[in-house]
């Protein structure tokens, strides 16, 4: 059964994902499963330790072969209205389960409203297919049904990073005609080091030779690299006619709480904006394979009409 999906939206400034889901169940029954810390058990991603009042601290722990770290961290419980509202704070995020009557069933309505800023906000894919998961176990465990993981977590996610525009670029205007081509996209938990030995390949930088091939591809030919600091940041300026015409830079950056992402900006002199849908759809398209890659699927060879399919859509879009 196709399951409704998650909708993003900026409330307040903060990014808030909304689920809603239908169960043949009463709302007591349903209450007990998204308040009570021995049902949460079966499926919320992590142990949860509090008490059935509002105020009351919440402690969070995940198991030892988590790929996050065992503390979960802390919240507080905001609202406590049985049998219709529960809502804690998790850390940065704000966490609140609504229950209304629905014949003989109810509706849950689950929000999940993303805190840690913009750095935060690049989660909201990986956090959308994740709940979708644990909604899927919750609503087995109402049931009585044995709950089977699904497969495909890469392009569930994928999916969802998509349908919020979290995979694309923007062009950001700076002095003189000059603009900068900047993405940004969350990698999950995957240490910055793995991270960097993926684009390395094994391969130290060194300044003034060209980069590793990880970092760079043929839509935007590289020229030596300027600086390198193992495992957070690598600069090579980019060629146009074979001169150096930007520079591109790469930043791999952990944020507790939230994870790892990359950054990579390309700038782009007034004289050459049209270059900006190409190399817009170059970067797009290599952290797709990037992000791919530290999900342990390796994209070879390079996805041509997946880069031409956005180039035409950044085209139209830049007019």
């Amino acid at each position: 059964m196709e399951r409704p999906k998650a909708v993003l939206r900026t409330i307040g400034g903060d990014p808030v994902l909304r689920f809603e889901r239908r169960f043949a169940h009463p709302p007591e029954k349903v209450w007990r499963a998204v308040s009570d810390p021995a049902e949460l058990a079966h499926w919320f991603p992590a142990e949860v330790r509090t008490e059935p009042r509002a105020g009351a601290p919440v402690r969070f722990a995940f198991p030892d072969e988590a790929p996050v770290p065992a503390d979960g961290g802390r919240g507080e419980v905001l609202e406590y209205d049985p049998p219709r509202v529960h809502a804690f704070t998790w850390n940065q995020d704000v966490l609140r389960f609504e229950l209304f009557p629905d014949g003989e069933g109810c509706l849950l309505v689950f929000t999940h409203t993303i805190g840690g800023g913009a750095p935060g906000r690049l989660t909201a894919g990986r956090d959308a297919h994740g709940w979708d998961v644990c909604l899927a176990a919750l609503e087995d465990r109402l049931s009585g049904a044995e709950f089977t993981p699904p497969g495909g977590m890469l392009q569930a996610v994928e999916a969802y990073v998509a349908r919020f525009g979290l995979d694309q670029g923007e062009v950001l205007p700076g002095e003189d005609g000059r603009s900068t081509v900047h993405f940004a996209r969350d990698l999950g938990w995957t240490p910055v080091e793995k991270v960097w030995e993926i684009l390395t390949g094994g391969e130290a930088p060194e300044p003034g030779a060209e980069p590793p091939a990880g970092f760079a591809n043929s839509y935007v030919p590289p020229g030596p690299v300027s600086a390198a600091e193992a495992p957070h940041l690598l600069e090579y300026a980019w060629l146009h006619g074979g001169a150096p015409a930007g520079t591109v830079r790469w930043e791999l950056l952990h944020t507790p709480d939230v994870g790892t992402r990359v950054e990579l900006s390309h700038t782009v002199p007034a004289g050459l904006a049209e270059t900006l849908p190409t190399a817009l759809a170059a970067w797009q398209t290599h952290l797709e394979i990037l992000f791919a890659a530290v999900h342990g699927e390796v994209r070879c060879p390079w996805p041509e009409e997946r880069t031409a399919e956005l180039e035409r859509m950044y085209a139209a879009r830049l007019g």
